[in-house]
């Protein structure tokens, strides 16, 4: 190689490792502006305003090089870190200051991103943008009347026609929840537009519908805490701010300590902001309403909890609501977040947190997040402050459960998995004698109720010596039975029953490693007739077969979940033969739950297994749940999370179809306009034909079918059920509402809404239809 060649190849390879220096050395100095910016505010050595002041100066030194970089990562922290609102809007304000350009751009990039999540429907993330725009105003980067007009844009959502009221709702509560950061600036310099604004708003709250609130409310009464709508309460604590002439003691206001440097700034107009038109697509925020448990009488004395309608409530709240959103992946990152949040005037923290953790695992119709993290959380809670949270704990159970008997169902079985929970990390430890009145209540009661449930849960979580062990024995008719298979062909008098030689020679066979052929063999000659031959026999399928051949795989497997998976997995093909008919599935799960009926955390995983692997269908559980069999047990929760998971595998298993469906369309569609415009299609393109999206939308509709008809037969065994409850009321000439009465309502309100969804599908039955109408005539 020539020595010129050598020396070309050398400052080859010396302007790539510049290259790749730079790059370094860009991506280090990005990365340490995001570390910056992100941890501004937290715990430090020296002053907050000491470090946005040093912040604001190293930014601007790196605006020329990085503040596209810089913007983005500060409108990141606009939506991901509101907590730290105030310390962003006081680095913005300082920025602006400095550099009146760098200011105007970034708030135009804020817009932009606002107007996006507007168009997209991320209500959450649009609100915290409009917050701190309208904190902006304090800092001296935005004029006042731009913000008033953007206010005003967004009430005028109000006037619009043919709307659905959440939609006024939602940009009603973005103004409103602003208004505590921004309205003493906005009272000062435009009091007679602010007075207009919230007139404006007034008239809308005094007209909205509250027709959701009774499906909402976590209790069907107002003692001791009125239960009031989210946007009511708002409004309330909005009046009484006005009426302090907004002036408010949480908010941390860093830009105070900035005014001489700030109110010299040049301040932008904002740019308009039009709410984009509503569309049937959209998706808005549901209503809440709020939920209360503890007042001033409950905290200790030495410290104040804020009134229902305080705006302090509403902001230490929110905050509360925040972190757990931010942390609610880590439980242990969200409990140390939430016991060092700075409050102020000796606020009752514990009680506080304790409330909001409880009004999200209540919320209806469904929590934010998994149930369990609200009990993991809430153990590391104690944890971490074992010397006050327990007992607040404890306070809020003893509360909770005094006014159980006015507490929607729902969130009854919420309170029960959450406690079961909570005592089995405690070793079952509880002060059960405070709870003896239940031993003398009806066992419908829902007190009563209660207590049984937990303790079943906790069997589910621990063991029955265990429970046995952690209970008075004033509790004992309360106790679970101990589980246990019953296997009537070992039972006292088997000898009579028609399939007890082959369940012998069956178990025999299997213990041996049979093949599912030469079991099938063994129950070959038996009769069709049903065991206990109380019926007609010569069913249209084999009841004996299915009674002898389950049972016998049930009690062989009973030593544990994975034996009797691994017994259904091995026999799946004899499962699946003698379960060809919707009756001969019933009658299988009929036949589990005589042999598991002391073990309903079995019945709900085996029934489970059994929907997963299609051995029955959707249909035949909610059948066999209406029988005659589980009249005894149909107020059981056990029976309620299997109907519940049933129509969720159900409607999973649609949604599943439909997306393979519209995947399928949007490929075949894609490649015929490449087609079209004489592109190149290859092979390696998975492009699905006519005939394939033909049979996937069969497929399709078979399942959709087979979901109606689904909740085609809930809801008329509901109504034959309520009927017959109805009648025997009217007969006896006694009260209908009665607390079996009361606890169907769980399964009611769990479902209703799935159904409602279908009815406004253009393919509906009109059968569903009527039958629905004749439902809701009879709940009312």
């Amino acid at each position: 190689m020539s020595r010129r060649r050598r020396e070309s190849y050398s400052d080859d390879e010396d302007d790539e490792r510049s290259r790749k220096r730079r790059r370094t050395e860009v991506v280090d100095i990005e990365d340490r502006l995001e570390s910056l910016i992100t941890r501004v505010g937290e715990k430090s050595t020296s002053s907050l305003e000491s470090n946005l002041e040093g912040l604001a100066s190293v930014l601007e030194a790196d605006l020329p090089n990085y503040k596209v970089k810089i913007m983005r990562i500060l409108c990141q922290c606009v939506v991901s870190m509101p907590e730290k609102l105030t310390v962003y809007t006081t680095l913005v304000g300082l920025l602006n200051a400095k550099n009146y350009t760098c200011g105007g751009e970034f708030v135009e990039m804020l817009v932009r991103n606002l107007k996006e999540s507007l168009k997209t429907g991320q209500w959450e993330e649009a609100r915290m943008m409009v917050r701190f725009l309208s904190d902006l105003v304090n800092c001296h980067v935005l004029v006042a009347a731009s913000v008033l007009q953007m206010f005003d844009n967004f009430i005028e959502v109000t006037l619009e026609d043919n709307i659905p009221q959440v939609r006024s709702d939602v940009y009603v509560y973005m103004v409103l929840s602003s208004l505590p950061w921004v309205g003493r600036e906005l009272f000062e310099k435009k009091e007679a537009e602010l007075n207009k604004l919230l007139d404006t708003v007034d008239s809308y709250i005094s007209k909205r519908q509250k027709i959701h609130m009774p499906a909402l409310r976590v209790w069907n009464v107002d003692e001791p805490h009125p239960q009031e709508e989210y946007l009511d309460c708002m409004w309330a604590q909005i009046r009484n701010l006005r009426n302090s002439k907004w002036l408010e003691k949480q908010i941390l206001r860093p830009y105070l300590a900035f005014d001489s440097v700030l109110c010299d700034a040049l301040q932008h107009t904002l740019p308009q902001i039009i709410p984009p038109s509503h569309n049937e697509e959209m998706v808005y925020p549901i209503p809440r309403v709020i939920f209360r448990l503890f007042d001033y009488t409950d905290v200790p004395e030495d410290t104040v909890l804020p009134g229902s309608h305080a705006i302090e409530r509403y902001l230490i709240e929110e905050q509360i609501d925040r972190i757990i959103h931010t942390n609610h992946f880590e439980r242990k990152d969200c409990a140390a977040a939430l016991l060092s949040y700075p409050v102020k005037n000796k606020l009752p923290l514990n009680y506080m947190v304790v409330e909001v953790m409880f009004s999200q695992l209540f919320q209806l119709p469904c929590a934010p997040y998994l149930e369990l993290f609200y009990g993991s959380t809430l153990i590391e809670l104690c944890k971490l402050q074992p010397s006050s949270m327990p007992q607040v704990l404890a306070q809020a159970s003893e509360m909770l459960f005094e006014r159980i008997d006015h507490m929607h169902t729902i969130c009854i079985e919420r309170f029960v998995n959450w406690f079961s929970y909570h005592l089995s990390n405690f070793q079952l430890r509880w002060s059960w004698e405070d709870w003896s009145e239940v031993t003398s209540m009806d066992s419908e009661a829902p007190k009563a109720k209660f207590v049984r449930e937990v303790l079943l849960k906790c069997l589910r979580l621990s063991y029955h010596q265990r429970i046995v062990e952690s209970v008075p024995e004033s509790f004992a008719a309360f106790l679970p039975i101990k589980p246990a298979p019953q296997y009537k062909y070992e039972q006292e008098g088997a000898g009579s029953l028609p399939g007890t030689t082959a369940a012998h020679a069956l178990m025999n066979a299997i213990k041996s490693k049979c093949t599912p052929d030469e079991a099938a063999q063994l129950l070959r000659d038996l009769p069709n007739k049903f065991p206990n031959g109380d019926e007609n026999d010569n069913p249209s399928y084999h009841p004996l077969k299915i009674d002898v051949f389950v049972s016998t795989l049930l009690y062989l497997g009973s030593k544990s979940f994975s034996h009797s998976f691994a017994a259904m997995a091995k026999f799946y093909p004899n499962l699946k033969s003698l379960t060809e008919t919707e009756e001969a599935q019933i009658y299988l799960l009929k036949t589990i739950y005589n042999t598991w009926s002391t073990h309903q955390q079995r019945m709900v995983v085996l029934v489970d297994k059994l929907l997963r692997t299609e051995v029955v269908q959707c249909q035949a559980v909610a059948n066999w749940i209406f029988s005659e069999q589980m009249q005894r047990d149909f107020t059981s929760m056990y029976v309620w999370e299997i109907l519940h998971g049933t129509i969720k595998k159900m409607t999973k298993h649609v949604d599943q179809l439909q997306s393979e469906v519209d995947e399928a369309r949007d490929k075949l569609d894609a490649a015929k306009r490449k087609e079209a415009d004489g592109m190149e299609i290859f092979s390696d393109e998975e492009v699905p034909t006519e005939e394939m999206i033909e049979r996937m939308e069969e497929k399709l509709e078979t399942a959709t079918s087979q979901q109606k008809n689904l909740f085609l037969i809930i809801f008329q065994r509901f109504i034959i059920v309520l009927t017959e409850h109805l009648a025997r009321c009217e007969s006896a000439g006694i009260d209908y509402n009665t607390t079996w009465y009361k606890w169907h309502h769980q399964l009611v309100f769990r479902y209703i809404n799935t159904l409602e969804s279908l009815l406004f599908t253009s393919d509906i039955d009109i059968h569903i239809l009527e039958v629905f109408q004749q439902f809701c005539a009879l709940r009312s």
